[in-house]
């Protein structure tokens, strides 16, 4: 069985195709402005062989339909939309109110728990936002922490400083350490050591919580790079993440259909 994986963020979209057995590569592209045809051609493209899709969105209700409609015109089947659970894919979510919890933490984690086997993992997630959950070994979601990620981080900091926005115009770049030797770099040095400083106090956090040594890091996300090479304890980088938690989800559909 064929079944095409979707993950949509709040501005780019991943995908591939699973056999019940292997991930196929994954694509990936922003989507802003794309309507039925784009996603049609782009994402769907020939429905040979696909039986399922399977998505995880956080972009909303329009984009849902989009994807619908994207289906109709292909003749593929309609997409299933995931939502969150109290437990699938061997995570228990620690929320209080697990439907809370966003889809795209929530296939993450669950693809970061398949990854680390009997091991405790930070699951650490750069796009718009950074988010950090905690999944022990037994696959229990201990809660998470978000944050602006550093390009969010900087864009606010332009947006709502007009000295910082006027220095930071141009001007010479100063290097990659801590301290940047121009506004420019202070902002983006800044962010990054930050980001990466609240992994590390989130790995530190984990390990006494559950009486353990320290979790392993799984970094996901466009912005990974940028804070990955910051961080001292072990971490590994895994872009197609969520992708691999909908492998796993494709697996036990029921109850984890969303509203469109």
């Amino acid at each position: 069985m064929t079944v095409l994986l979707i993950d949509v963020g709040n501005t780019r979209i991943k995908w591939a195709r699973f056999d019940g057995a292997t991930l196929g590569p994954q694509r990936a592209a922003a989507y802003l402005g794309w309507g039925g045809e784009e996603f049609a051609r782009r994402v769907i493209g020939s429905r040979r062989g696909l039986e399922r899709i399977l998505v995880a969105s956080v972009a909303g209700k329009r984009i849902a339909r989009s994807l619908v409609l994207a289906a109709r015109q292909s003749g593929a089947p309609a997409p299933e939309f995931v939502a969150s659970q109290r437990t699938a894919g061997g995570v228990t979510s620690g929320y209080l109110e697990p439907w809370r919890w966003g889809v795209d933490r929530f296939v993450a984690s669950i693809g970061a728990h398949q990854l680390a086997g009997r091991r405790a993992v930070c699951v650490v997630g750069v796009g718009t936002a950074m988010t950090i959950d905690l999944v022990d070994s037994q696959g229990v979601h201990r809660g998470g922490a978000i944050i602006p990620a550093p390009t969010l981080m900087v864009d606010t900091l332009l947006r709502n400083t007009n000295g910082i926005r006027r220095r930071a115009q141009g001007g010479a770049k100063g290097g990659q350490s801590l301290f940047g030797r121009s506004t420019r770099d202070a902002l983006a040095q800044g962010s990054r050591y930050a980001a990466a400083a609240l992994i590390e106090r989130a790995a530190d956090e984990a390990r006494v919580l559950l009486h353990s040594r320290k979790p392993l890091i799984m970094l996901t996300g466009g912005g990974a790079p940028s804070v990955q090479s910051l961080l001292r304890s072990t971490c590994v980088s895994v872009p197609d993440l969520a992708l691999r938690g909908l492998a796993v989800l494709s697996a036990e559909t029921n109850g984890l259909n969303a509203s469109v």
